[in-house]
């Protein structure tokens, strides 16, 4: 599970956070257009898991989506909720959604699973699965990399994992890849995104 530590490194940098990457004129151009393509699929409520500054929820109820935000960093719900005031965030982990079972249309896991160890990445998508009405879908964006892999971030470490591997994690979790896209920047990390659909019989 994301521990009390990456919780409370995060806390710290919030502020930095927020100046550097809380606002979609940090978001890469390719990104906004995928995961703007996957919210206009979505069908039903949407849930932006590990939100941060709440950017990225406030963007996909501008877009018309009914979307709110949950995160477990206090000072990053507190900044949304005074930034983005007509959009519903809340503190909690994502590990225990407040959402009915199969009553979620999509959530967008935006980097939030990045912390999570190899052998507890489960917890989280197992809450996703449950959370996800059949047929639901599932963003998760990420650090791609040739093997699992832990690597020093920014803010606290994390790991980096190879598509295939992150994919076989969500189908023994409740999900088929629908599709997933890997970008390489020179001198950048390589990031990916995989788009998941709740399966329908489980």
């Amino acid at each position: 599970m994301v521990n009390m530590v990456s919780t409370a490194a995060y806390s710290r940098r919030a502020r930095e956070y927020t100046e550097v990457l809380g606002s979609m004129a940090a978001v890469h151009p390719s990104d906004l257009q995928l995961v703007s393509q996957w919210a206009s699929d979505v069908d039903g409520e949407i849930i932006d898991a590990g939100c941060g500054p709440g950017h990225w929820t406030n963007f996909l109820t501008e877009q018309g989506h009914a979307a709110r935000g949950v995160d477990v960093v206090p000072e990053f719900v507190t900044y949304a909720t005074n930034t983005f005031p007509g959009v519903g965030y809340t503190l909690g982990s994502f590990d225990s959604l407040d959402a009915d079972t199969g009553s979620i249309g999509g959530i967008l896991s935006w980097y939030s699973l990045i912390h999570y160890e190899p052998e507890t990445v489960r917890i989280p998508l197992h809450e996703f699965s449950r959370a996800l009405e059949p047929g639901g879908t599932l963003l998760v964006g990420f650090f791609e990399g040739q093997t699992v892999e832990e690597f020093a971030h920014a803010v606290t470490s994390a790991y980096r994992w190879p598509v295939d591997v992150l994919g076989a994690e969500l189908n023994a979790t409740g999900f088929d890849v629908v599709e997933s896209h890997v970008r390489k920047t020179a001198g950048q990390r390589p990031v990916a995104i995989i788009v998941a659909r709740r399966c329908d019989s489980r």
